[in-house]
């Protein structure tokens, strides 16, 4: 039997997740919000081929503190997994129990009935709605539990419904955003932050501040500076004035900015996390060995809409609209900084720039919630460019050593494995203390959390850092690094970006130097038959027997991985070509999600993944200096631009007979690793170290040269 969702256990009863309107509409609840990724669009469509309604008579409540059920956050590619799984089957359970009760009134078989557009059709043609039903017995439904084990369904035969995205049109024409949402008789905030996250004021004028056009009102409190006006285009400039004016203090940062030398030289804690002998193997003796390191840097979210929020005071409490990835825990912090019953929080979920991790959506949140709730206003905070790229947080940087040995059969008998990199998952309320920008400064003993990261399997920095391949010994050794010259946590995919460039980067180094195919090497180390299909499926997709030889310019590379080793499958080849700077012509994917609940959802989720990835590997860097990080425009943190995003051809397996799985986050780590080795096969030389932009491509020459 399938495992419950965990979503139902939080929420047990059916009326916490569906409401029948008096207008023959359903208020479908979920606690996962949409991104960006055309969640409400998959979440409509299993609703709709449960309960057996149409797209247009569904209404969602999505992310709101006082009505949807609490699923934690919208994160780790589980909307599908787990809010999917939930919603599948909270309709089941709802559409047995009214199936039974419309079989009963009908006096027809369960079986004869037909459900359309949520009326329950017998085969005289009379009909009951869901609504008729609830009524007739004074909404009994309310108590259904759906957190029963091995419940038993009744099927009925429903018409085929295609739920398409409803957001779209709104973004499309300057209403789809919280950018957009206006509140009455609102003030605008721009709060004073310097060149880094630990930065603090060291003079503040509050006279000369007051006093700039635009601003009304100057709220201070401890380190926490708000400038408050009516007009929002006077403050924008009265902020970038009164940081001008504002002296801030800088922490000691590290002179070294390469991954590679820097986190060794940070103070970590070492353990070994995983330690794997294969049983009744005898010891092979190893014909080759090799030891390589890899990298990648820093990286920030860099959303096009900067973070934004709106708040207004409540009856003992406040109101906040966020574009946050878990209301509920960002409600649990808000409540606890200001010292407020959490039942007196409201935060409501509103569609912000997409992002996937935790940015800075929450510290502007309580941003936001501070001002309304101190001074008693109607308020829209919105950070800078400059504040969204220096003090959110980032993603951590990872340095991954790997030593392997193939033994006389040409199979990998020995894996050795060692991380370097610091928490990768950092949110408000993952682990004891308050974690919002904000309040740190509001407060002068305002607990933070003490960093910590998640163990395998699942791992934070040693996300998929376990091959998919059958390596013989395996030991993976993770140096956690606790303090950070930057402010980190969630970004995503986690450390599976990195773990998974420096996996596949090494089974091309190890194939060349056997001088065996990187596919067929692969392969031969590969026992799951859904992992073979993607990547033979691939390699015929790109004509891989086609590539050439190594050193043209032109260069094909391959990744594979399955993310978390136990979500999506995802195997991907990247055709570059390599002369001032790499430029990627075009990539194909394989991708095995199991169930496919809606396709062009899916899509767009892999698509989204490939062109983040690219702009990760090929260009993202957070960079600093001892003024602070200096990487805080488009000039000094380039992203990929419209010209350069390349020709896609994606392949989804409709895997029916599998249970969906998360596909978010499968294809950045395989197109990071057919990035490097795509360069490799170009250039004849490899890039270890990301990102693979031209001052790193001419390292990894001169390092080669003899």
């Amino acid at each position: 039997m399938p495992v419950l969702s965990p979503s139902l256990i939080t929420a047990p009863r059916a009326d916490q997740w569906l409401r029948f309107t008096d207008a023959g509409l359903f208020e479908l609840r979920t606690g996962k919000v949409e991104l960006g990724q055309g969640i409400s669009a998959a979440l409509t469509q299993i609703a709709c081929d449960s309960l057996g309604i149409s797209p247009a008579q569904v209404r969602w409540v999505a992310g709101d503190t006082d009505v949807s059920p609490d699923e934690g956050f919208t994160a780790g590619s589980q909307s599908i997994e787990v809010g999917g799984q939930a919603w599948r089957h909270v309709g089941n359970v709802v559409r047995s129990h009214f199936a039974q009760t419309a079989a009963h009134r009908l006096a027809c078989r369960t079986d004869a009935l037909h459900l359309k557009e949520g009326v329950f059709l017998a085969p005289s043609g009379q009909g009951l709605s869901y609504q008729d039903l609830a009524q007739a017995e004074n909404n009994a439904w309310h108590a259904l539990r759906v957190d029963a084990d091995n419940p038993t369904f009744i099927a009925v035969r429903c018409d085929s419904v295609v739920a398409k995205r409803d957001d779209l049109w709104l973004k499309f024409t300057g209403a789809g955003f919280i950018h957009d949402l206006h509140l009455p008789d609102l003030w605008h905030a721009r709060v004073l932050r310097g060149p880094h996250p630990n930065s603090r004021p060291l003079e503040v004028n509050a006279e000369v501040l007051g006093a700039l056009p635009g601003v009304d009102r100057v709220l201070i409190q401890h380190h926490f500076i708000a400038l408050i006006g009516r007009e929002e285009g006077a403050l924008i400039k009265a902020h970038a004035q009164a940081k001008a004016l504002t002296p801030w203090s800088t922490p000691d940062l590290p002179s070294d900015l390469a991954a590679e030398v820097l986190l060794p030289q940070l103070s970590a804690v070492s353990h070994m996390a995983a330690h794997e002998k294969p049983q009744h193997a005898p010891a092979a003796s190893a014909s080759l060995t090799l030891q390589r390191q890899y990298s990648r840097p820093y990286l920030a979210h860099a959303s096009i809409g900067p973070a934004c929020a709106l708040a207004q005071p409540a009856d003992h409490g406040v109101q906040v609209w966020s574009h946050s990835q878990g209301v509920f825990k960002l409600r649990d912090q808000i409540a606890q900084a200001l010292q407020l019953q959490a039942q007196h929080v409201h935060v409501l979920h509103t569609p912000g720039a997409g992002c996937y991790g935790h940015n800075g959506a929450d510290d502007v949140a309580f941003d936001a919630a501070f001002i309304a709730h101190t001074w008693g206003l109607n308020v829209r905070v919105q950070w800078s460019r400059e504040d969204e790229m220096t003090v959110s947080p980032m993603g951590s940087a990872s340095l991954v050593d790997i030593r392997g040995s193939v033994g006389e059969d040409g199979r990998i008998c020995q894996w050795q494995m060692q991380v370097w990199s610091h928490t990768h998952l950092n949110r408000p309320s993952w682990g004891d203390g308050i974690q919002l920008l904000g309040a740190w400064a509001a407060f002068e003993h305002c607990p933070q959390p003490i960093p910590k990261d998640v163990p395998l399997p699942t791992g934070g920095g040693l996300r998929n850092a376990i091959p998919a391949y059958d390596v013989g010994e395996l030991s993976i050794e993770h140096h956690f690094i606790d303090k950070s010259p930057v402010r980190v946590s969630a970004l995503r995919s986690l450390g599976a970006h990195a773990n998974v460039f420096a996996i596949e980067s090494f089974m091309d180094e190890l194939s060349d130097a056997l001088q065996i195919d990187p596919v067929a090497f692969r392969l031969k180390h590969l026992s799951d038959a859904r992992a073979r299909h993607v990547i033979e499926t691939v390699a015929h997709r790109a004509n891989w027997q086609a590539r050439g030889e190594a050193g043209s310019g032109h260069g094909y590379g391959l990744g594979y991985a399955r993310y978390k080793n136990k979500a999506g499958y995802c195997a991907l080849i990247a055709h570059v070509e390599v002369a001032e700077r790499v430029k990627v012509h075009k990539v194909w994917a394989c991708v095995d999600a199991g169930a496919i609940v809606h396709h062009d959802g899916l899509l767009n989720q892999i698509e989204g993944g490939i062109l983040q990835a690219i702009s990760w590997s090929l260009h993202e860097s957070v960079r600093w200096d001892a003024k602070g990080i200096i990487s805080h425009d488009w000039e000094n943190y380039p992203v990929l631009s419209f010209n350069d995003v390349p020709e896609l051809d994606i392949h989804l397996v409709d895997a029916a007979e599998h249970p969906s799985l998360g596909s978010g986050e499968v294809a950045t780590g395989p197109c990071a690793a057919a990035l490097g080795n795509a360069v490799a096969h170009a250039l004849g030389v490899r890039a270890r170290h990301l990102p693979l932009n031209p001052e790193r491509l001419m390292q990894a020459i001169e390092q080669a040269s003899p």
